[in-house]
């Protein structure tokens, strides 16, 4: 089989779950352009640029072209020719791929029976699929949100991030020259991340200090209430609800990795090269911590075993159907209004602008935000698919699933 191909950052939480789940499908990547040489990241980051501007690098199995912020990182590629993104996509695709070709392999270092398939990063059974579902979602929507607001707010007097992102895109440059554009990225770049904060969610109260250089000082918004504390109390009820689930079971949905890990994975994990964040999660989760450090090391890979609804996963569900359900509602229904006053400019163009916001309502706590149509995509699929669930499934799932009118 062929290398494969990430093109990313380790600051994506996207492109952590899209490797986490090439290692449990079992498919060999090599990530670049960290690990590139520069004319291969030349020849690679140019063909993919031209897939870029022409519009054909895909969503698996289609894309929303109304919706879909196209193309975001990470990207994917079998070939070094052609390119996908979207990370719940390539998962769907992975599956269908492991179906396709029967899955089998002729014993691996997991102690796999020759012809033995693969089992599917997305549960068969209706129930568990939709659980799954959610929970991937729920985590990156939301989960981004925590995650950024702990690195560059929680960690801002000690990441490394500008470093390490530094280190990898200097792999651009001929290596004679990767002094100067390294240097320019361990600089500009945490200030950009910081810029963002509010778009991402993360709004600080005025006259915010933490104790960093002025223009890496995370900011506040005129007119936008602060947004620290509650992103860092749903943050922490994340933790403790993994915690007690990871106390009863090896992964979110029983015995084995499913695309629920993957998504809990890449975003918690994010935060292990963020020292304050992590030294938070050590020690208010430790079993928590110990689980994200095994799967960025590989324990997932030959997971096998039962899938189930326990007690242990209702205080996750309980903290997903205060946040991310709820700001999906809202997030759609402020695109509604604003679609029908005429405004067609949405996401983080038009957070730059002043346009498309809305003020709403998490935790018991206000806050404003853009319209961010990709989340509007998401809440009508998860919607859907709540609709083409069997009467009776539906009916189990709402002792699972708290406030889950939302849903339809």
């Amino acid at each position: 089989m062929p290398t494969a191909i990430t093109w990313g950052l380790e600051a994506s939480p996207f492109l952590l779950k899209l490797e986490a789940m090439l290692r449990f499908h079992e498919v060999p990547f090599r990530r670049l352009p960290g690990q590139g040489g520069f004319l291969e990241n030349l020849r690679i980051g140019g063909r993919l640029e031209r897939a870029k501007r022409d519009g054909t690098v895909r969503r698996h199995p289609e894309m929303n072209r109304a919706l879909d912020e196209y193309p975001a990182v990470p990207f994917f590629s079998e070939d070094g020719v052609t390119f996908q993104y979207d990370s719940t996509s390539l998962g769907h695709w992975l599956d269908d791929r492991a179906a396709s070709a029967g899955a089998s392999s002729a014993g691996g270092p997991d102690g796999r029976a020759s012809g033995e398939r693969l089992p599917p990063l997305f549960p068969t059974e209706p129930r568990l699929r939709f659980v799954a579902r959610l929970l991937d979602e729920a985590f990156d929507e939301f989960g981004l949100y925590m995650v950024h607001h702990m690195r560059w707010v929680g960690s801002a007097t000690d990441t490394t991030m500008g470093e390490r992102t530094a280190d990898e895109l200097s792999r651009l440059a001929p290596p004679l020259l990767r002094a100067l554009p390294a240097a320019r990225i361990r600089t500009r770049l945490p200030r950009r991340q910081v810029r963002r904060c509010p778009y991402l969610f993360s709004v600080a109260p005025d006259g915010y200090a933490a104790n960093v250089e002025p223009l890496r000082v995370p900011p506040s918004r005129p007119g936008f209430p602060p947004t620290h504390a509650l992103l860092h109390d749903a943050w922490l009820a994340h933790l403790d609800a993994m915690e007690a689930l990871l106390a009863a079971q090896p992964y979110v949905l029983g015995e084995r990795f499913t695309i629920a890990d993957a998504s809990a994975y890449g975003q918690l994990s994010m935060n292990l090269i963020d020292p304050s964040a992590v030294r938070e999660l050590r020690e208010r989760a430790p079993r928590l911590h110990g689980w994200l450090v095994g799967i960025r090391d590989g324990a997932h890979v030959g997971s096998r075993g039962a899938l189930f609804l326990s007690d242990a996963l209702r205080p996750l569900l309980a903290i997903v159907m205060q946040t991310f359900a709820p700001l999906m509602v809202q997030n759609e229904r402020a695109w509604r209004a604003a679609v029908a006053r005429g405004e067609t400019l949405f996401n983080e163009a038009a957070f730059d602008r002043g346009c498309a916001l809305y003020d709403g309502e998490l935790l018991g706590r206000p806050f404003r935000a853009v319209v961010k149509t990709f989340q509007v995509r998401v809440w009508q699929e998860l919607r859907a698919a709540w609709s083409a669930l069997a009467d009776d499934d539906r009916a189990a799932l709402r002792e699972w699933l708290p406030d889950s009118d939302s849903l339809g």
